[in-house]
């Protein structure tokens, strides 16, 4: 019997995402861990095996969010229509992060504010008042209606997004992600747009589209009708989006969370070779909450197994024409 090989160090398992140095390149992605503090709570939760959390999408002012349902079950994934339910950017920065950050002491772990907005303008608002804060970076969710525009999101025009992103840039010198839908018939052109606008990196992909309904009652059961999907059913999608990105901007090696159904080290993996830079847990987390650590375990004995001395090489070397 062969003996058994030692597990690299954690060194081997840390990034640098545009300027912010993960311990690990596993991201707890926004919406699916609330803003952290509910973790506490889960017995033996991996927290050396996080790179980053993913804060809650933020608005200006307080949102009480979508009436129900917000979340319906699907084949393989999960629906939801949450609304965007928070206590408004002051409310997070003022007391919500001092508690998360006073509890996260222990561990290396940065935190990502995701902020949200109805106009242009309120997202330069919301990134003012995180600039001064502890968060390591900004998320920018360009999937959010444009109340000025009729309703159409933000992340569905190039011309829109591209403002959107230039306001955050001029708030806040915190580095910035642009969280792109998968909802456009483009998906480069949004990068190359919001990167040339000021992000300095990109969250591929957020949720498609989609409903459920009820046979019985003949009604929609999410309470917004449409909701976003998330789960496995999406990742063979969110995989081919974090290709086509990298492959539009790889000459600027531009930092990319690769994120969308991702539940198991293998998974994570794949996304590193699409083009990924670091790989965002979300759905996963419903049905497995220690699920960092089996992903970090598993990526760690793969790099060692093939003979890769740290995880930020597999980035983008994915081959063409088939296995």
């Amino acid at each position: 019997m062969k003996p058994k090989k030692e597990l690299l160090t954690a060194a081997e398992m840390s990034v640098n995402l545009a300027g912010i140095p993960l311990a690990t390149p596993v991201v707890l992605l926004s919406g699916c861990v609330a803003f952290g503090e509910d973790l506490f709570h889960i017995k033996g939760f991996p927290w050396s095996a996080v790179g980053a959390i993913c804060l809650k999408g933020t608005t200006l002012e307080p949102r009480a969010g979508n009436a129900p349902h917000r979340v319906a079950e699907t084949p393989s994934g999960l629906l939801n229509a949450i609304g965007l339910q928070n206590p408004g950017a002051r409310a997070v920065v003022e007391t919500i992060l001092p508690r998360l950050t006073g509890r996260l002491a222990p561990w290396p772990v940065q935190l990502i504010a995701n902020i949200a907005g109805s106009t242009v303008e309120e997202y330069g608002e919301v990134a003012r008042i995180f600039d001064d804060s502890p968060v390591a970076g900004i998320e920018i969710n360009i999937s959010c209606p444009n109340v000025k525009k009729g309703g159409a999101a933000f992340g569905a025009d190039p011309e829109v997004a591209a403002r959107v992103v230039a306001e955050v840039r001029k708030a806040t010198s915190k580095p910035l992600f642009t969280k792109l839908s998968p909802n456009v018939t483009d998906i480069r052109l949004m990068a190359r747009v919001a990167m040339e606008a000021g992000s300095d990196g990109l969250s591929v992909i957020n949720t498609l589209m989609g409903m459920a309904i009820d046979i019985r009652n003949r009604q929609a059961i999410l309470g917004n009708v449409q909701g976003g999907l998330s789960g496995p059913a999406i990742k063979p999608i969110a995989l081919l989006k974090v290709w086509q990105v990298w492959q539009e901007l790889r000459e600027k090696k531009v930092p990319i969370i690769g994120q969308g159904g991702i539940a198991s080290a293998r998974d994570g993996i794949e996304f590193f070779l699409a083009g990924a830079s670091a790989i965002g847990l979300g759905t996963a987390l419903f049905r497995q909450p220690l699920l960092p650590g089996k992903v970090v375990s598993g990526m760690r004995r793969y790099l060692e197994e093939e003979g890769v001395s740290r995880v930020s090489d597999l980035t983008g070397t994915l081959g063409v024409g088939g296995a």
